[in-house]
């Protein structure tokens, strides 16, 4: 329930877009989850992606970051992120991302 509340707050006043399967890289300005089920991207301006990978990932909490390794400047379907806590090195798992689906604010 905590889960679908965060991912609720975090699209509030925006409407969902068509899925897209890559987003570049240097448009993304920090992330965060929503429990295991989903991955929330801040975009330029007031856009977010939420990504739902098809197998779930590591909670992001914690002071726990995401880690992405791609030799692309995209971010796309499929790519592999890792949970990590970047002071004690510990690792949580990665995941396969799913589609980004874009959410706009509302004007």
């Amino acid at each position: 329930e905590r889960d679908a509340m965060e991912l609720e707050e975090a699209v509030r006043g925006r409407v969902a877009g068509e899925p897209v399967s890559c987003v570049n890289l240097r448009d993304l300005q920090g992330n965060r989850s929503a429990g295991e089920g989903a991955v929330i991207f801040d975009g330029p301006g007031t856009l977010v992606y939420v990504n739902r990978p098809p197998a779930g990932c590591p909670e992001l909490d914690a002071g726990r970051t995401l880690v992405i390794r791609t030799p692309s400047t995209r971010l796309c379907r499929g790519d592999i992120v890792s949970v990590v806590d970047p002071l004690s090195r510990s690792s949580y798992g990665s995941c396969g991302l799913g589609d980004f689906v874009p959410y706009r604010r509302v004007e």
